[in-house]
């Protein structure tokens, strides 16, 4: 699932109406859900949360931009949080099936587009920004907003969109892209906050003031404490205590999960715990998570154990909540805590039908589910056997040479599985878009060019459902292949199977696809996915005769 957060921060906090005419434009975007609202009255500021598609986001942070510099008026604005504009800050957060670099491109886009329509400047700043000065959200906004005029003439300080123009009512706006944080604590068994606060200091990227023999702080020639680096990178974190726990903790904020994981800062935490005679409780997840975060840690703790870690994501997910052990201070609930959990493609999911609902639901004269959601089951099927006998490889004697690439094959096929799983919905979405795009009206000429554009992108999306597919089945073809080779061979028979589903449903993806093209006027489109799904094909029908020789040689 392509999924992407976006976390503006608007200039009013105590005027719910204001606030309501922007949220508003955020929650009648589609492909969008609004997560949190946060007000401040202090700060005279609103955090907003949100999440969706790309496209989904990119529109709906423009759309809130624009609300912002219509009923807000910064020369009015008064607040203790430092800011610039009416939309201070908008960020793009990749969450998953999204890069970095694809979020850079939403703040350029976003930007380009707030500069050069809505006549506001526009700096972008973290992983977005232009110039090493701009990483740093608080050197673009030194003046703030009352300095901005001055500011703008300076050539140095030229926005990156819109012109050096100040602009009195919006300020201006600061746009990027930054990594997910994660704000997480770990609970002690003491109430000393001083403790905490000394793991707290030896894990932390900041680290410590540097000390001597006698305990005083060292200090360079200007007079400025000398640090000792703390030993995790991207890593914030204080030890506080909380009277309604009546514990100490370790608050942590996570600036970049992929480079220092909460499992691992977690064993670490247990490990300086020990050495001043504490015990690591549990810890405590606040506010969202990335999925892959905790998958990450279902992994790591499963590999601890000795055992494969191609499991489903349930039971990832499950050895992580366990292992971290985040119910300890209040429960840990997966569907409000996993960010991609709040975000629903399809309110009538066919993946959560059992498989008698299902088939029934595929029996009757509805046209969707049908050959395209079919063919996705079988793919799903396929890679769910090859997980198997990787599964039923590990640890088994006579296999010791190929433990890793077993293991290996066992999270790809999981990872793949869900794939095909997902495109079983998908499949299904995109043929009841392109036929509510055949029945939108075309009484007049506009309205018959709008169906016209509507059933040529809904004919894309329903040929590239199928397209992608075919393209996971040569992977789920792959798999079998390789598990065939060096899996159990007491399995032999699965491996076969997961062989013969695969291709069913390559066939069949190759069908769909075919069967969509013609209804697209798009012929560069056409001929490009006609020429690739041909060739995929074939090497489908190459890998399954591969696939099957070695079966038939080995069943003898």
């Amino acid at each position: 699932m392509k999924l992407v957060e976006c976390v503006p921060n608007f200039s009013e906090g105590r005027d719910r109406e204001k606030i309501n005419t922007i949220t508003i434009e955020i929650e009648s975007t589609p492909q969008v859900t609004l997560l949190d609202v946060d007000p401040g009255e202090s700060t005279n500021r609103t955090v907003v949360t949100f999440i969706g598609s790309p496209e989904g986001v990119k529109e709906a942070a423009f759309k809130a931009i624009k609300k912002a510099a219509e009923v807000l008026d910064m020369s009015k604005h008064k607040g203790a949080h430092s800011r610039i504009g009416a939309t201070d800050v908008c960020p793009f957060v990749p969450v998953s099936g999204v890069t970095m670099e694809d979020c850079i491109q939403l703040a350029h886009e976003v930007g380009e587009r707030v500069g050069k329509e809505l006549g506001i400047p526009v700096y972008l700043y973290e992983e977005a920004a232009q110039k090493p000065e701009r990483r740093n959200l608080a050197n673009i906004r030194i003046g703030e907003y009352e300095g901005l005029s001055e500011k703008l003439k300076d050539p140095d300080w030229a926005p990156d969109y819109g012109k050096p123009v100040f602009n009195p009512k919006a300020g201006a706006t600061v746009i990027g892209a930054r990594e997910f944080l994660i704000a997480y604590n770990i609970n002690l068994n003491t109430s000393d906050r001083r403790l905490a606060q000394e793991i707290a200091l030896n894990i932390r990227e900041r680290g410590r003031a540097k000390r001597n023999k006698e305990g005083k702080i060292i200090r360079d020639e200007t007079g400025k404490a000398i640090k000792v680096q703390g030993k995790f990178k991207e890593v914030k974190a204080v030890g506080w205590f909380i009277e309604d726990y009546g514990i100490a903790q370790i608050s942590i904020n996570f600036t970049n999960y992929k480079i220092s994981p909460p499992h691992i800062v977690f064993d670490e935490v247990i490990k300086e715990a020990e050495k001043i005679g504490l015990r690591v409780t549990g810890s405590e997840l606040v506010g969202l998570i990335p999925m892959e975060a905790l998958l990450m840690a279902g992994r790591y703790y499963i590999e601890k154990q000795g055992k494969s870690p191609g499991v489903p994501e349930e039971e990832l997910i499950r050895t992580a909540v366990l292992s971290l052990g985040l119910n300890d201070v209040a429960p840990f609930e997966e569907k409000k805590k996993i960010i991609e959990y709040q975000f629903k493609e399809t309110e009538n999911s066919l993946i959560c039908l059992n498989l008698r609902e299902f088939a029934n639901e595929l029996s009757v004269d509805s046209p969707a589910p049908g050959g395209g959601s079919t063919a996705a089951l079988c793919g799903a099927l396929s890679a769910s056997l090859s997980s198997m006998v990787s599964n039923l490889t590990v640890g088994k004697k006579g296999y010791e040479t190929v433990q890793n690439d077993v293991k290996k094959i066992a999270v790809k096929a999981q990872a793949i599985k869900d794939e095909f799983l997902r495109a079983i919905d998908l499949d299904a979405i995109a043929f009841n878009k392109l036929m509510g795009a055949s029945r939108m009206p075309r009484k007049t000429d506009e309205q018959k060019q709008e169906r016209d554009k509507a059933i040529e992108e809904a004919s894309k999306e329903a040929t590239l459902v199928p397209f992608e597919v075919l393209e996971k089945s040569i992977k789920a073809l792959n798999l079998a292949k390789e598990i065939a080779q060096k899996g159990n061979k007491n399995s032999l028979s699965d491996a076969g199977v997961a062989g013969l589903t695969a291709q069913a449903a390559a066939e069949g993806a190759y069908y769909n696809v075919k069967i969509n093209l013609p209804g697209i006027q798009d012929t560069e489109f056409k001929s490009k996915i006609k020429r690739k799904a041909t060739s995929l094909k074939k090497k489908s029908v190459k890998l399954g005769d591969e696939l099957r020789e070695i079966i038939e040689k080995e069943l003898k």
